[in-house]
């Protein structure tokens, strides 16, 4: 048994509870909080969808135990917040609902939609809505709901530009001149080479060398700055395939690399979007630190594995192997890139890291 103690709706609470005890369970038969719905227990229907630290997450696939520290909010946590309110009312007048098990959890997100995209169009409302299963309503009366909760005045102040983080404002100028990207995740990382600037900034612009470093992806063509390749990942029996199209872009002044584009995977459908952004910064004579940042957005079946914290263990990962692999064949040693990127490996990798932070081993 593991004894934690997290915050539920407010309140701290303490218990011991088995290394697999999930949260959804822990939340329903410890605490009696059954407005927590289990539906699929594989992360992918959305009616266990809470807030974890602020932020929508699958509390079927959460360990109990590595919620250590955090501040869990239920659905009945959320009676008085005033965007659920209004929700609330929004589903009953647009008939978004009827069996009703899915709707906890849609709530949760919708919540989330209108606290991050408040000028999300019907397009928009339907991608986000891609992770929570409803099998009665079609989802048209809830994104009527969700709209019509958009169209009312502002219910909380949301930051203005000049208050948002530098990097975020970064990101959004530099939209002004890029092709547009979906309002997704974004990730920075940051990974010393130990190689000067001049020897890494050369490296970059040879876009074959680069995409042999990424484990799974395989550069298929390169006309100009145009881009087609493939990246071929696992997560244990299932095997994706994502093709598609991108372009590249350099800044010799601010040793700044950009490339984005958009795939598919022909199996399940899904769809990839995203845009990396490395940046190069001299650390010393033969050090450079690589300063990554990734925003990304999936839609589809496979769109639930990009949600939740573990996202970023999972980028950092990913991060460190590519400075690795570089810094391998830039010095001559034998690059060993492993032919599908293993999502799964590298998932298990970052569970097992967290673990050891929560027992206190690292």
């Amino acid at each position: 048994m593991s004894r934690v103690t997290l915050t539920v709706n407010g309140a701290e609470v303490t218990a011991d509870v088995a290394p697999r005890t999930h949260l959804a369970d822990f939340l329903r038969e410890d605490r009696l909080l059954t407005g927590t719905h289990i539906g699929c227990e594989h992360g992918v229907c959305g009616a266990c969808t809470l807030l974890i630290d602020g932020a929508p997450a699958r509390s079927c696939i959460a360990f109990a135990a590595a919620c250590d520290g955090t501040d869990v909010r239920t659905i009945e946590g959320l009676e008085d917040d005033p965007i659920i309110v209004r929700l609330r009312g929004a589903f009953t007048a647009e008939h978004a609902l009827q069996c009703g098990y899915c709707t906890p959890g849609m709530l949760v997100t919708a919540r989330d939609i209108i606290l991050r995209l408040p000028y999300a169009d019907e397009a928009r409302i339907r991608l986000e809505l891609a992770g929570n299963l409803c099998r009665c309503t079609g989802y048209a009366g809830i994104v009527r709901a969700i709209t019509r909760v958009l169209a009312e005045p502002v219910i909380l102040q949301r930051p203005k530009p000049a208050e948002l983080p530098p990097l975020v404002v970064a990101v959004a100028r530099s939209r002004a001149a890029a092709p547009p990207l979906p309002e997704g995740p974004a990730l920075t990382q940051s990974v010393p080479i130990a190689l000067p600037l001049a020897t890494v900034w050369a490296a970059i612009h040879d876009v074959q060398l680069v995409a042999d470093c990424v484990p799974g992806a395989r550069l298929l063509s390169v006309e100009g700055d145009q881009l087609r390749g493939e990246v071929r990942a696992s997560l244990g029996p299932i095997e994706t395939l994502f093709s598609g199209e991108g372009q590249v872009a350099f800044d010799a002044a601010e040793h700044r690399a950009e490339v984005s584009g958009d795939g598919r995977d022909g199996r399940s459908g899904t769809r990839l979007s995203g845009r990396a952004v490395v940046r190069l910064h001299e650390v010393d004579a033969t050090t450079t630190r690589a300063e990554a940042t990734i925003e990304y957005m999936l839609r589809g079946p496979l769109a639930q594995f990009a949600r939740g914290a573990i996202v970023q263990e999972f980028a950092a990962a990913i991060t460190t192997t590519f400075a690795a692999n570089l810094e391998a064949r830039l010095t001559g040693r034998v690059l060993s890139a492993s032919a599908r990127l293993p999502i799964g490996t590298l998932m298990l990798r970052a569970i097992w890291r967290r673990v050891r932070a929560i027992l206190g081993l690292d």
